[in-house]
């Protein structure tokens, strides 16, 4: 049988619409990114490869990649980065979670609501960080 956090993730498989706003109430970083992100799964672990523009407060566009490695954890889903170490894990049905990395502290909430156009809302607090990143993935 194949549980909750294992059928989620294999419903990611694929590429996907991306778009990011980015609300900084510490500074001049506000901003938004348009672009894509792709899971391929290897395994039991499924890899996220994101790719867009960035516009980050009166900066030029800059080309922006991140990647991280999804895999189900029994009712969980972990999230690492991409080079192994962890980030974050939540359960598909109260899916919140925090990370911490001091002394700043990031806590999600996704909206699972809908498998083909989801979110991700970020808060992150810090001695120096103060924002919202708020991610759209929806099926192109």
């Amino acid at each position: 049988m194949v549980g909750a956090a294992q059928a989620w993730l294999a419903g990611l498989e694929g590429r996907w619409r991306l778009s990011r706003r980015i609300d900084d109430r510490a500074g001049d970083q506000s901003g938004r990114l348009s672009g894509t992100a792709t899971w391929t799964r290897d395994g039991d672990l499924w890899r996220q490869d994101e790719a867009g523009t960035l516009h980050l407060g009166a900066a030029p566009p800059l080309t922006a990649t991140r990647s991280y490695l999804w895999r189900a954890d029994g009712a969980r889903v972990a999230v690492a980065f991409a080079d192994g170490r962890p980030f974050h894990a939540f359960d598909p049905a109260r899916p919140t979670a925090r990370h911490d990395c001091a002394p700043d502290v990031y806590r999600v909430a996704y909206d699972l609501a809908d498998p083909d156009d989801w979110t991700a809302v970020w808060e992150v607090r810090g001695p120096r960080k103060d924002y919202t990143m708020t991610s759209c993935y929806t099926r192109p």
